[in-house]
């Protein structure tokens, strides 16, 4: 049984029209240890079938240790959402559900033009910081 509606998904491929280049989604999942987070590679992958310049890769947590270091996944679920050739650092954990179902659609968007769509001000303030800096938001569909 699908995840998505067909609505939903019709309303995906009109959004995922504007996709200017390819976006890979690694899916960090175990499924014995966590069955949320299978869910969640099941809708990355229902996402991905919408638009052939989704592509899918899926990891077990566990046992893909090299990949879950190279991408820096802290915990699962994960969804990295990445560029053609490209690691913007994007990282989505949970089950993206509500309003967390958009920031997931935008960030593919985002990574697909290779723009996060910041002002030349921001961009230039940003330089200006004197060490990377880790950003995480929080949220909670409540």
């Amino acid at each position: 049984m699908p995840l998505m509606t067909d609505d939903v998904a019709s309303q995906l491929k009109e959004e995922f029209a504007r996709l200017v280049e390819p976006v890979r989604l690694a899916v960090f999942s175990q499924a014995l240890a966590d069955p949320e987070s299978e869910q969640v590679r099941r809708l990355v992958e229902e996402l991905a079938a919408i638009d052939p310049r989704l592509t899918v890769e899926s990891y077990n947590f566990v046992l893909d240790k090299e990949k879950v270091e190279s991408l820096g996944i802290a915990r699962i679920p994960a969804i990295a959402v990445m560029g053609k050739d490209k690691d913007y650092g994007i990282r989505l954990y949970g089950l993206p559900s509500g309003y967390e179902f958009g920031t997931l659609v935008e960030a593919i968007l985002d990574v697909s033009r290779g723009d996060s769509g910041l002002s030349d001000e921001t961009r230039a303030a940003l330089m200006e910081l004197p060490r990377p800096v880790h950003l995480q938001v929080f949220s909670t569909p409540t």
